[in-house]
């Protein structure tokens, strides 16, 4: 019997051993930051990125077991990062479920490795087997994370709180703010009240589908390419109500089609590329750029090699460029992924390498601007609805 015990003391024991360095070494393993030879900064770029006000529409954080407030040596985002990367405001998402052997050409949606995550970083055991329980844990923490920030950190969910926010910053950059989205509404697991439940929660923005087909429709990597369902439809529509902003990042072109007939409000791309420059199953034809363009959406380019392809300032700056020549200056932004399983050539400190790809490619100071972080909070201040009186 003693011996017994002993055995179990030790299992246990290693059981939480693993679950404090196993996560860590999967996130060393999938969000590291790729070895690239980068231009140095110029005075210009540094000067210019010092007065701008930096906004990233989505990074997937929030899925790991890590304290935000404090700055780590691995991954790509937290506060203390944020903060010397001149972020304004971080979008952050939150990730409820991936297919096994997730790839972006095909998957199927009936596996899912995030709960052996969710089970090693020892999330409530309500996690476990609810999607929906995952979103709602999550925008938890990114509340208890701003609570514990005594200010450094504010939490964006109407229009009052970025109006303040952005004030307050005008005195002081060494802040930041964040804002909810999800990818992916798998977690509303088929009904349409758990809509209102996340909106509650503080969900802002939200992707109606990530690397599989869901209840609402076809995924860019999923099997079917369909577009929205009937529930599909009726969620839209609710978030149009709602004011919650609509990401077709991950969305079959199909899906993307549908969305931009029925819906009144701007959309977002959170995070991607275009096939102009970097083609592949998940970045946007030419007229899927035209038309968000004249719907007021924002189209968010990312860094990694899936969305441009060169993976430097210089291909960031072509996409963009690309999305310009279409649609307009006022609507590209930055979609990093940062902390979604890429290997960008630089952490959320290092934004100022993009503010002088930019530059390099020709870019003048206010349309760095736009693309840096104005296109971005335009959409979102003018999303947000004011707060009930």
């Amino acid at each position: 019997m003693r011996k017994l015990f002993s055995g179990l003391v030790l299992l246990a024991v290693l059981a939480m051993a693993a679950s404090w360095f196993v996560p860590a070494l999967l996130e060393k393993r999938f969000n590291s930051v790729r070895e690239t030879q980068l231009e140095p900064l110029s005075t210009a770029a540094r000067l210019l990125h010092a007065g701008l006000r930096v906004v990233d529409l989505h990074a997937d954080p929030l899925l790991w077991n890590r304290d935000l407030l404090q700055r780590a040596d691995y991954g790509h985002t937290d506060v203390p990062r944020l903060i010397e990367g001149n972020v304004a405001l971080q979008v952050f998402s939150a990730v409820t479920k991936s297919p096994r052997g997730q790839n972006y050409e095909r998957n199927e949606g009936d596996t899912d490795r995030i709960t052996d995550l969710v089970i090693l970083q020892r999330w409530p055991p309500r996690t476990w087997s609810s999607l929906y329980e995952r979103a709602v844990f999550q925008a938890g923490k990114l509340r208890e994370f701003a609570e514990r920030s005594e200010g450094t950190l504010t939490l964006i969910e109407n229009r009052d709180d970025l109006d303040l926010y952005l004030s307050r910053r005008n005195e002081t950059t060494r802040i930041t703010a964040g804002m909810l989205s999800i990818e992916g509404l798998h977690c509303l697991e088929g009904r349409l009240e758990n809509l209102d439940r996340l909106h509650a929660a503080g969900y802002r923005m939200m992707g109606l589908t990530h690397f599989f087909d869901n209840e609402l429709g076809g995924s860019a990597h999923g099997i079917s390419g369909a577009g929205l369902t009937t529930f599909g439809r009726e969620v839209v529509r609710r978030m149009d109500e709602l004011g919650i902003i609509v990401d077709v990042a991950h969305a079959s072109p199909q899906m993307v089609t549908e969305v931009l007939d029925m819906v009144k409000n701007p959309i977002v791309v959170s995070h991607g590329g275009v096939q102009g420059t970097c083609p592949g199953p998940r970045n946007l034809s030419d007229e899927h750029v035209r038309r968000i363009g004249a719907n007021g959406g924002v189209i968010g380019i990312g860094y990694w090699d899936a969305a441009i392809c060169d993976v430097s300032p210089a291909g960031y700056a072509r996409a963009a460029r690309h999305v310009v020549d279409i649609a307009g200056i006022e609507h590209v932004a930055l979609g990093s992924d940062f902390d979604g399983a890429v290997q960008p050539p630089f952490d959320t400190s290092g934004l100022a390498h993009i503010t002088q790809g930019l530059l390099s490619a020709g870019f003048d100071e206010n349309q760095v601007r736009l693309i840096m972080g104005e296109n971005a909070l335009r959409l979102l201040r003018d999303a947000l609805h004011a707060p009930a009186r």
